[in-house]
């Protein structure tokens, strides 16, 4: 699509912004007024269409589709969007560990129980951890306590949540992510420990470096959405 607009606004309705092209309000991909609390968040939406060139490249709304989904999917959806993430938690990754008597456990426990113990005690819950693949359910105190925090989410932080923990495969590490010191490098090597052991032994795939820088720029773009939009 050709670029259709010259100017690009960020303008405040009530205690909203929305981003205005041409002084025209935009609209979310679902027809409805695209109105964010963040100004931080209006002003990198804005950057976004800015940003574009002669022809538009819908790969570069990378935020603008997050505020969209945020704002079209998951009012309707929170349900079902926080039930996927406590699936997430069943099966954490950072919770299965590789035989005691493997070089990878010890690794698995220096770089994963520091973040697991984090959130064991900033949610008051008790993750349980096992090696080998057979499942070993957490409480269900945990559970409800962990229902209870994504329940207490906004709709823009279970956005990034939801991104977050799909691509780590982890909510551990989704919810670390949304801490404000969060270091996402460091959180996305400790989701990646096991392929980057793989790595170690058998060496590097071209096509797998890709799509992890891929995946990796995701996450963190998600964390960034996630910070904008707290303004």
């Amino acid at each position: 699509m050709k670029r259709f607009y010259k100017s690009v606004s960020v303008e405040q309705s009530g205690p909203a912004y929305h981003v205005a092209l041409d002084g025209r309000p935009i609209k979310t991909q679902g027809g409805d007024p695209q109105l964010v609390r963040s100004k931080a968040l209006a002003e990198a939406l804005a950057a976004e269409w800015a940003g574009q060139g002669d022809t538009i490249d819908p790969a570069r709304f990378a935020l603008r589709d997050m505020t969209d989904y945020a704002l079209d999917v998951v009012p309707a959806t929170r349900a079902e969007i926080v039930a996927k993430l406590l699936r997430y938690a069943e099966t954490d990754t950072l919770c299965y560990r590789a035989d005691p008597d493997e070089p990878l456990w010890h690794r698995q426990r220096k770089v994963w129980d520091p973040l697991v113990e984090t959130l064991e005690l900033r949610e008051g819950v008790k993750l349980e951890r096992v090696s080998g693949v057979v499942a070993r359910p957490h409480t269900p105190e945990t559970m409800d306590r962990l229902k209870m925090r994504l329940d207490s989410h906004d709709h823009f932080a279970l956005t990034a949540l939801e991104q977050l923990t799909s691509l780590a495969a982890s909510l551990c590490i989704g919810l670390a992510a949304l801490e404000d010191d969060a270091d996402g490098e460091q959180l996305w090597a400790a989701a990646n420990l096991e392929e980057d052991w793989q790595v170690e032994q058998w060496g590097e795939d071209e096509e797998a470096a890709d799509r992890r820088a891929r995946r990796l720029a995701s996450f963190l773009k998600a964390m960034e959405f996630a910070r904008l939009a707290r303004g």
